[in-house]
């Protein structure tokens, strides 16, 4: 984290988002100032809690791709949740420490992760050895009398077979050397099922807790070699796991390090009574959550957890309401506040072909599987940008978002066709995108439902 300057952060973040350069700048010295508070004297940095970022924009720009990025960049846990999915304290439905909770066991699953690589030879090894059992089982211990245990008759013991060691050694040297890959042999895997999941919070901790006291349920499965070398390695390396230093670690993760993201917070900034209804419920979600995000302490199955040094993030198109309609005490506890802008015209060509996961690179990696090479010219590029663009103004402003919608009209017919075409190599220039856009373009009630 020392080497991950707020320059450096926001580098890493126009890999992947174009434009935005106030949100990144914003969340790279929040970032910072997380770590800086760790370099102070504890006395000191108890006191200094982060500064949770309210990004306010239109949906599709760039703001859930900020956070998880962040989240990426930092190895945090992280989760998104949505606010309206959760409801007021006495109703039925997720309360708001569920989010807390579901950050726990975000770090326990990346320090699972973590603890799992450092047992990975050892677990290869006991998966390579389980596998030789299944494949050659080694003979059982006989039964010793009753009377040679009362009267505590030793048991003769049979000398090693040498011979047949040295054939089992054998037998793993070529299980480890990939040469009985493919072979098909039965494994006894635990059944975890689909445990049912409700909205309501307790119902779900009572169903983890019976299944928690219940033997492990394992069923049989036919497999080849090679898939029965990783799933015995996960499970032989689950079972190397440490619970109780992942549990410890974990709960360090989520307290020091864990980012929550609180997606469309402006559908609970209704104030109470301004369009009937639900809106008692918003207000009494928005107190709910407030103190969550100044500072609680929430109980996990894997213990209590401490929200204070939890980095918040909240976002919102804002477009009914505004942030000032959140109640005043949460509108304190997100100091930063960021304005994202639309994407210009400009901005739409850039996210077709400049980031890593540019989706010109990902819709022709996919037609690439099927042997058919599609090229786009520069006057496609600039048409796509140009249509998206003027949907967005003319319809509903979805953004980037608006990029997938096209794409998917203007290759419906090449991905439907592309494993029977002879001919595999394909330009998209600007008149075949008019061509499949243009009725759908030129009626804008058309366009309103397709594009």
């Amino acid at each position: 984290m020392e080497e991950l300057t707020p320059r450096k952060i926001v580098e890493y973040l126009d890999h992947y988002i174009i434009g935005q350069k106030d949100a990144k700048r914003a969340v790279a010295v929040a970032l910072r100032n997380r770590w800086r508070a760790g370099q102070l004297p504890p006395d000191i940095s108890r006191e200094i809690s982060p500064k949770n970022i309210l990004l306010i924009g239109p949906t599709g720009v760039g703001k859930t791709e900020i956070a998880r990025r962040i989240a990426s960049l930092t190895h945090a846990p992280f989760v998104k949740v949505e606010a309206t999915k959760y409801t007021e304290v006495g109703y039925v439905g997720r309360d708001v420490e569920s989010m807390v909770r579901d950050l726990v066991e975000e770090a326990v699953r990346l320090v699972k992760k973590e603890e799992s690589a450092r047992h990975g030879r050892d677990a290869e090894e006991e998966a390579l050895h389980r596998i030789a059992e299944v494949m050659w089982p080694s003979k059982k211990p006989e039964t010793r009398s009753p009377m040679d245990i009362i009267f505590g008759e030793k048991q003769a013991d049979k000398p090693e077979n040498q011979e047949e060691k040295q054939r089992r050694k054998e037998l793993v040297e070529r299980i480890r050397s990939g040469e009985l890959d493919d072979r098909q042999i039965e494994i006894k895997v635990e059944d975890k099922g689909n445990a049912p999941q409700s909205d309501n919070e307790q119902a779900n901790q009572i169903s983890v807790m019976i299944a928690g006291m219940m033997p492990k349920k394992m069923k049989k499965k036919k497999v080849t070699v090679r898939e029965a070398k990783k799933i015995l390695t996960e499970e032989a390396a689950d079972e190397m796991v440490d619970m109780e230093v992942v549990k410890d670690r974990a709960i360090h993760y989520a307290e020091e390090r864990g980012i929550i993201f609180i997606d469309e917070i402006d559908k609970i900034a209704g104030r109470t009574g301004a369009s009937g209804g639900p809106d008692v419920s918003r207000e009494g979600v928005q107190r709910d959550i407030l103190p969550i995000v100044e500072g609680a302490t929430v109980k996990t199955k894997y213990g209590q957890v401490k929200t204070d040094h939890i980095l918040f993030m909240a976002a919102g198109a804002f477009h009914v309401s505004k942030p000032s309609d959140l109640i005043p005490e949460l509108q304190g506890r997100f100091p930063i506040r960021v304005e994202l802008s639309s994407l210009t015209k400009e901005d739409l060509r850039k996210i077709l072909t400049e980031p890593r996961q540019a989706l010109i690179r990902q819709y022709t990696a996919l037609l690439d599987t099927e042997g058919l090479h599609v090229t786009f010219a520069e006057d496609a590029l600039d048409t796509i940008a140009e249509i998206a663009s003027e949907v967005n103004l003319e319809t509903e402003d979805i953004g980037a978002r608006r990029l997938y919608t096209i794409l998917e009209r203007v290759l419906e017919d090449l991905s439907f066709d592309a494993p029977d075409m002879e001919e595999k190599e394909m330009v998209v220039d600007s008149d075949y995108v008019r061509e499949k856009l243009g009725r759908i373009r030129e009626n804008i009630d058309i366009s309103n439902y397709i594009l």
